[in-house]
Protein backbone atom coordinates (compact mmCIF):
# COMPACT_ATOMS: atom_id res chain seq x y z
CA UNK A 1 0.00 0.00 0.00
CA UNK A 2 0.96 3.31 -1.10
CA UNK A 3 2.33 6.42 1.39
CA UNK A 4 -1.40 8.18 0.48
CA UNK A 5 -3.64 5.03 0.18
CA UNK A 6 -1.88 4.63 4.16
CA UNK A 7 -3.10 7.82 4.65
CA UNK A 8 -6.58 8.00 3.48
CA UNK A 9 -7.17 4.78 4.93
CA UNK A 10 -6.02 6.18 8.62
CA UNK A 11 -8.30 8.95 8.26
CA UNK A 12 -11.37 7.20 7.31
CA UNK A 13 -10.85 4.76 10.18
CA UNK A 14 -10.51 7.39 13.27
CA UNK A 15 -13.07 9.73 11.29
CA UNK A 16 -15.44 6.93 11.44
CA UNK A 17 -14.41 6.02 15.41
CA UNK A 18 -14.72 9.69 16.16
CA UNK A 19 -18.48 10.07 14.82
CA UNK A 20 -19.44 6.81 16.23
CA UNK A 21 -17.47 6.18 19.69
CA UNK A 22 -20.02 7.01 22.09
CA UNK A 23 -19.69 6.45 26.00
CA UNK A 24 -16.29 7.18 27.03
CA UNK A 25 -12.42 6.21 26.98
CA UNK A 26 -13.47 2.05 27.70
CA UNK A 27 -16.10 2.19 24.97
CA UNK A 28 -13.70 4.17 22.67
CA UNK A 29 -10.65 1.56 23.06
CA UNK A 30 -13.20 -1.59 22.67
CA UNK A 31 -14.28 0.02 19.25
CA UNK A 32 -10.90 0.29 18.11
CA UNK A 33 -9.93 -2.79 19.56
CA UNK A 34 -12.89 -4.35 17.10
CA UNK A 35 -11.91 -2.44 14.36
CA UNK A 36 -7.92 -1.98 14.09
CA UNK A 37 -6.98 -5.25 15.52
CA UNK A 38 -10.08 -7.92 14.74
CA UNK A 39 -10.86 -6.76 11.94
CA UNK A 40 -7.88 -5.10 10.42
CA UNK A 41 -5.47 -6.72 11.93
CA UNK A 42 -2.92 -3.70 11.92
CA UNK A 43 -1.12 -5.04 15.27
CA UNK A 44 -1.77 -8.15 17.45
CA UNK A 45 -3.91 -8.05 20.78
CA UNK A 46 -0.67 -8.30 23.03
CA UNK A 47 0.51 -4.93 21.06
CA UNK A 48 -2.56 -3.40 21.61
CA UNK A 49 -1.97 -4.43 25.44
CA UNK A 50 1.00 -2.65 25.56
CA UNK A 51 -0.28 0.53 23.88
CA UNK A 52 -3.14 0.58 26.03
CA UNK A 53 -0.61 0.20 29.36
CA UNK A 54 1.24 3.21 28.28
CA UNK A 55 -1.58 5.31 27.95
CA UNK A 56 -2.55 4.13 31.21
CA UNK A 57 0.73 5.77 32.49
CA UNK A 58 0.71 9.51 30.59
CA UNK A 59 -1.39 12.11 31.20
CA UNK A 60 -4.34 12.83 28.90
CA UNK A 61 -7.13 11.12 27.65
CA UNK A 62 -6.38 7.38 27.05
CA UNK A 63 -8.73 7.17 24.16
CA UNK A 64 -7.66 10.02 22.39
CA UNK A 65 -3.61 9.06 22.78
CA UNK A 66 -4.87 5.18 21.61
CA UNK A 67 -5.48 6.61 18.55
CA UNK A 68 -2.84 8.43 18.23
CA UNK A 69 -0.49 5.46 18.59
CA UNK A 70 -2.46 3.54 16.15
CA UNK A 71 -1.75 5.77 13.86
CA UNK A 72 1.56 6.78 14.65
CA UNK A 73 1.59 2.33 14.29
CA UNK A 74 0.36 2.50 11.16
CA UNK A 75 1.83 5.64 9.56
CA UNK A 76 4.59 7.26 11.34
CA UNK A 77 4.60 10.77 12.58
CA UNK A 78 2.22 11.60 9.69
CA UNK A 79 0.14 8.61 10.86
CA UNK A 80 -0.23 9.93 14.05
CA UNK A 81 -0.85 13.65 12.91
CA UNK A 82 -4.22 12.18 10.91
CA UNK A 83 -4.91 9.76 13.82
CA UNK A 84 -5.44 12.02 16.51
CA UNK A 85 -6.92 14.77 14.39
CA UNK A 86 -9.53 12.68 12.83
CA UNK A 87 -10.53 11.02 16.10
CA UNK A 88 -10.78 14.36 18.16
CA UNK A 89 -12.61 16.94 15.02
CA UNK A 90 -16.04 15.21 14.47
CA UNK A 91 -16.69 15.74 18.05
CA UNK A 92 -15.54 19.13 17.79
CA UNK A 93 -17.45 19.85 15.47
CA UNK A 94 -20.60 18.23 16.96
CA UNK A 95 -19.70 20.33 20.76
CA UNK A 96 -19.78 23.05 19.09
CA UNK A 97 -23.03 22.83 17.10
CA UNK A 98 -24.45 22.42 21.43
CA UNK A 99 -22.23 25.39 22.00
CA UNK A 100 -23.68 27.86 19.43
CA UNK A 101 -27.18 27.05 19.91
CA UNK A 102 -26.81 26.73 23.92
CA UNK A 103 -24.90 30.51 24.12
CA UNK A 104 -27.45 32.13 21.32
CA UNK A 105 -31.06 30.01 22.85
CA UNK A 106 -30.02 29.54 26.40
CA UNK A 107 -30.25 25.31 26.14
CA UNK A 108 -29.15 22.27 24.93
CA UNK A 109 -31.27 20.20 22.43
CA UNK A 110 -32.99 16.90 24.26
CA UNK A 111 -31.06 14.43 22.32
CA UNK A 112 -30.61 12.60 25.75
CA UNK A 113 -33.27 9.50 24.53
CA UNK A 114 -30.87 9.04 21.99
CA UNK A 115 -28.03 8.15 23.75
CA UNK A 116 -30.28 6.09 26.49
CA UNK A 117 -30.16 3.54 23.18
CA UNK A 118 -26.54 3.64 22.56
CA UNK A 119 -25.56 2.87 26.22
CA UNK A 120 -26.43 -0.16 25.94
CA UNK A 121 -25.03 -1.16 22.53
CA UNK A 122 -21.80 0.60 23.45
CA UNK A 123 -21.79 -1.80 27.01
CA UNK A 124 -22.05 -4.95 24.84
CA UNK A 125 -19.00 -3.77 22.57
CA UNK A 126 -16.74 -3.13 25.81
CA UNK A 127 -18.10 -6.22 27.04
CA UNK A 128 -16.68 -8.28 23.81
CA UNK A 129 -13.32 -6.22 23.79
CA UNK A 130 -12.86 -6.86 27.54
CA UNK A 131 -13.40 -10.98 27.01
CA UNK A 132 -11.12 -11.00 24.06
CA UNK A 133 -8.54 -9.28 25.86
CA UNK A 134 -8.68 -10.80 28.77
CA UNK A 135 -7.69 -14.02 27.00
CA UNK A 136 -4.60 -12.61 25.82
CA UNK A 137 -3.05 -11.31 28.83
CA UNK A 138 -4.66 -13.57 31.59
CA UNK A 139 -1.70 -16.40 31.85
CA UNK A 140 -0.42 -17.28 34.36
CA UNK A 141 -1.59 -17.10 38.40
CA UNK A 142 0.56 -14.25 39.05
CA UNK A 143 -1.49 -12.24 36.77
CA UNK A 144 -5.08 -13.39 37.49
CA UNK A 145 -4.18 -12.61 41.47
CA UNK A 146 -2.84 -8.78 40.30
CA UNK A 147 -5.95 -8.73 37.97
CA UNK A 148 -8.74 -9.55 40.50
CA UNK A 149 -6.95 -7.44 42.96
CA UNK A 150 -6.94 -4.74 41.16
CA UNK A 151 -10.37 -5.06 39.71
CA UNK A 152 -11.13 -5.43 43.28
CA UNK A 153 -9.44 -2.29 44.54
CA UNK A 154 -10.67 -0.24 41.67
CA UNK A 155 -14.70 -0.89 42.49
CA UNK A 156 -13.63 0.36 46.07
CA UNK A 157 -12.52 3.17 44.71
CA UNK A 158 -9.01 3.03 44.36
CA UNK A 159 -7.47 5.46 41.44
CA UNK A 160 -5.61 4.15 38.47
CA UNK A 161 -2.38 5.44 39.11
CA UNK A 162 -1.67 3.88 42.43
CA UNK A 163 -3.30 0.39 41.21
CA UNK A 164 -1.04 0.69 37.87
CA UNK A 165 2.30 0.99 40.29
CA UNK A 166 1.40 -1.53 42.81
CA UNK A 167 0.92 -4.21 40.06
CA UNK A 168 3.62 -3.29 38.26
CA UNK A 169 5.83 -3.57 41.35
CA UNK A 170 4.22 -6.76 42.33
CA UNK A 171 5.01 -8.53 39.01
CA UNK A 172 8.39 -7.53 39.80
CA UNK A 173 8.40 -8.73 43.41
CA UNK A 174 6.78 -12.28 41.85
CA UNK A 175 8.98 -12.65 38.84
CA UNK A 176 11.93 -11.96 41.12
CA UNK A 177 10.71 -14.34 44.00
CA UNK A 178 10.21 -17.14 41.14
CA UNK A 179 13.57 -16.65 39.49
CA UNK A 180 14.66 -16.49 43.01
CA UNK A 181 16.39 -13.29 42.68
CA UNK A 182 -24.59 31.27 28.10
CA UNK A 183 -22.64 34.50 29.04
CA UNK A 184 -19.85 34.60 30.78
CA UNK A 185 -19.41 36.02 34.24
CA UNK A 186 -15.83 37.10 33.70
CA UNK A 187 -14.14 37.48 30.58
CA UNK A 188 -11.10 35.56 29.68
CA UNK A 189 -9.19 35.95 26.68
CA UNK A 190 -8.37 33.19 24.22
CA UNK A 191 -5.05 32.82 24.93
CA UNK A 192 -5.73 32.52 28.32
CA UNK A 193 -8.19 29.84 28.13
CA UNK A 194 -5.34 28.05 26.03
CA UNK A 195 -3.09 27.91 28.38
CA UNK A 196 -5.08 26.89 31.76
CA UNK A 197 -6.06 23.93 29.54
CA UNK A 198 -2.87 23.11 28.21
CA UNK A 199 -1.98 22.47 32.38
CA UNK A 200 -4.60 21.04 32.92
CA UNK A 201 -4.17 18.66 29.48
CA UNK A 202 -0.69 18.62 30.69
CA UNK A 203 -1.63 17.15 34.23
CA UNK A 204 -4.46 15.14 33.97
CA UNK A 205 -5.14 11.50 35.06
CA UNK A 206 -8.04 9.91 35.17
CA UNK A 207 -12.04 9.77 34.46
CA UNK A 208 -13.97 12.66 33.52
CA UNK A 209 -14.91 13.22 37.47
CA UNK A 210 -11.18 14.22 37.90
CA UNK A 211 -11.64 16.65 34.53
CA UNK A 212 -15.08 18.12 36.13
CA UNK A 213 -12.72 18.76 39.45
CA UNK A 214 -9.93 20.80 37.24
CA UNK A 215 -12.60 22.80 35.54
CA UNK A 216 -14.57 23.93 38.54
CA UNK A 217 -11.23 24.60 40.50
CA UNK A 218 -10.12 26.88 37.41
CA UNK A 219 -12.78 28.35 35.66
CA UNK A 220 -15.61 28.14 38.17
CA UNK A 221 -13.69 28.76 41.45
CA UNK A 222 -10.08 30.94 40.21
CA UNK A 223 -11.41 32.82 37.53
CA UNK A 224 -15.40 33.03 37.75
CA UNK A 225 -15.11 32.62 34.04
CA UNK A 226 -18.05 30.43 34.16
CA UNK A 227 -21.34 29.56 36.47
CA UNK A 228 -20.99 26.02 37.89
CA UNK A 229 -24.35 25.02 36.00
CA UNK A 230 -22.77 26.31 32.94
CA UNK A 231 -19.60 24.33 33.91
CA UNK A 232 -22.46 20.73 34.62
CA UNK A 233 -23.95 21.39 31.04
CA UNK A 234 -20.28 21.45 29.47
CA UNK A 235 -19.68 18.40 31.09
CA UNK A 236 -23.38 16.42 29.89
CA UNK A 237 -22.74 17.79 26.41
CA UNK A 238 -19.16 16.06 26.69
CA UNK A 239 -20.48 12.81 28.17
CA UNK A 240 -23.25 12.56 25.18
CA UNK A 241 -21.78 13.74 22.32
CA UNK A 242 -19.30 10.86 20.45
CA UNK A 243 -15.27 11.01 20.62
CA UNK A 244 -13.37 12.07 23.51
CA UNK A 245 -14.90 13.53 26.57
CA UNK A 246 -12.02 16.26 26.53
CA UNK A 247 -14.44 18.19 23.88
CA UNK A 248 -15.98 19.84 27.02
CA UNK A 249 -12.97 22.07 26.77
CA UNK A 250 -14.41 22.97 23.52
CA UNK A 251 -17.54 23.84 24.68
CA UNK A 252 -15.90 26.16 27.45
CA UNK A 253 -13.72 27.75 25.27
CA UNK A 254 -16.50 28.96 23.20
CA UNK A 255 -19.05 30.24 26.12
CA UNK A 256 -15.82 31.90 26.99
CA UNK A 257 -14.19 33.38 24.18
CA UNK A 258 -16.11 32.31 21.60
CA UNK A 259 -14.59 30.84 18.44
CA UNK A 260 -10.99 31.44 19.18
CA UNK A 261 -11.81 30.43 22.98
CA UNK A 262 -13.20 27.16 21.55
CA UNK A 263 -9.93 26.90 19.15
CA UNK A 264 -7.49 27.71 22.11
CA UNK A 265 -9.35 25.29 24.61
CA UNK A 266 -9.29 22.42 21.81
CA UNK A 267 -6.07 22.49 21.20
CA UNK A 268 -4.51 23.24 24.61
CA UNK A 269 -5.74 19.77 26.18
CA UNK A 270 -5.19 17.74 23.21
CA UNK A 271 -1.75 19.18 22.57
CA UNK A 272 -0.33 17.68 25.25
CA UNK A 273 -1.21 14.13 24.61
CA UNK A 274 0.13 14.57 20.55
CA UNK A 275 3.48 15.57 22.50
CA UNK A 276 3.91 12.84 25.07
CA UNK A 277 2.95 9.98 22.69
CA UNK A 278 5.06 11.38 19.90
CA UNK A 279 8.27 11.57 22.26
CA UNK A 280 7.84 9.27 24.95
CA UNK A 281 6.15 6.30 23.14
CA UNK A 282 9.33 5.78 20.92
CA UNK A 283 11.96 5.35 24.11
CA UNK A 284 9.18 3.20 25.26
CA UNK A 285 9.50 1.09 22.65
CA UNK A 286 13.25 0.83 22.93
CA UNK A 287 13.13 -0.10 26.28
CA UNK A 288 10.48 -2.71 26.24
CA UNK A 289 12.69 -5.60 25.49
CA UNK A 290 14.45 -5.12 28.08
CA UNK A 291 13.57 -8.23 30.74
CA UNK A 292 13.38 -6.17 34.08
CA UNK A 293 11.04 -3.62 32.45
CA UNK A 294 8.86 -6.42 30.47
CA UNK A 295 8.32 -7.79 34.11
CA UNK A 296 7.01 -4.34 35.05
CA UNK A 297 4.69 -4.22 31.46
CA UNK A 298 3.16 -7.23 32.50
CA UNK A 299 1.85 -6.16 35.75
CA UNK A 300 0.74 -2.57 34.30
CA UNK A 301 -1.33 -4.44 31.20
CA UNK A 302 -2.91 -6.99 33.71
CA UNK A 303 -4.11 -3.79 35.67
CA UNK A 304 -5.09 -1.90 32.89
CA UNK A 305 -7.07 -5.23 32.15
CA UNK A 306 -8.81 -5.03 35.32
CA UNK A 307 -9.15 -1.10 35.91
CA UNK A 308 -11.35 -1.57 32.36
CA UNK A 309 -13.28 -4.49 33.64
CA UNK A 310 -13.81 -2.35 36.66
CA UNK A 311 -15.15 0.33 34.29
CA UNK A 312 -17.22 -2.36 32.63
CA UNK A 313 -19.49 -3.40 35.76
CA UNK A 314 -19.98 0.35 36.64
CA UNK A 315 -21.01 1.04 33.57
CA UNK A 316 -23.44 -1.99 33.30
CA UNK A 317 -24.87 -0.66 36.82
CA UNK A 318 -25.11 2.59 35.41
CA UNK A 319 -26.79 1.56 32.30
CA UNK A 320 -28.89 -1.39 32.70
CA UNK A 321 -31.95 -0.49 34.96
CA UNK A 322 -34.98 -0.98 32.50
CA UNK A 323 -36.07 -3.65 30.49
CA UNK A 324 -35.73 -1.71 27.69
CA UNK A 325 -31.98 -1.50 28.30
CA UNK A 326 -31.73 -4.81 28.96
CA UNK A 327 -33.49 -6.03 25.66
CA UNK A 328 -30.73 -3.45 23.51
CA UNK A 329 -27.70 -5.28 25.69
CA UNK A 330 -28.74 -8.78 24.77
CA UNK A 331 -29.81 -8.12 21.21
CA UNK A 332 -26.43 -6.09 20.44
CA UNK A 333 -24.14 -9.17 22.53
CA UNK A 334 -25.94 -11.65 20.27
CA UNK A 335 -25.41 -9.87 16.85
CA UNK A 336 -22.00 -8.85 18.16
CA UNK A 337 -21.07 -12.42 19.19
CA UNK A 338 -23.05 -14.37 16.68
CA UNK A 339 -23.04 -12.64 13.64
CA UNK A 340 -19.82 -10.23 13.81
CA UNK A 341 -22.23 -6.81 13.18
CA UNK A 342 -20.17 -3.81 12.81
CA UNK A 343 -20.63 -2.05 15.84
CA UNK A 344 -21.61 1.03 13.98
CA UNK A 345 -24.55 -0.37 12.70
CA UNK A 346 -25.46 -1.42 16.31
CA UNK A 347 -25.12 1.75 17.81
CA UNK A 348 -27.63 3.60 15.12
CA UNK A 349 -29.97 0.79 15.46
CA UNK A 350 -29.42 1.45 19.64
CA UNK A 351 -29.97 5.27 18.75
CA UNK A 352 -33.16 4.64 17.04
CA UNK A 353 -34.77 2.61 19.68
CA UNK A 354 -33.42 5.31 22.07
CA UNK A 355 -36.01 7.13 20.22
CA UNK A 356 -38.91 4.35 19.99
CA UNK A 357 -38.62 3.06 23.50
Amino acid sequence: MNKKSLYKEIFIVFTKLGFFAFGGPAAHVAMMEDEIVTKRKWLSKERFIEMFGFTSLIPGPNSTEMAILMGYHRGGTIGLLIAGTSFIIPAVFIVLIFAYIYVNYGSIPAVASLFEGVKPVILAVVLQALIRLSKTILKGWQIIVLFVGVFALSMAGISEIPLLLMAASLMFVFKQFKSGKLLMVEPMSALVVFLVFLKIGSVLYGSGYVLLSFLETEFVLRYGAITAQQLLDAVAVGQFTPGPVFTTATFIGFLIAGWGGALGATVGIFLPSFLLVGFLFPLFDKLRNNTKLATLLDGINAASIALMAAVTVKLSMATLISWQAGLIFAISAILLVKYKINSTYLIIGGALLGLLL
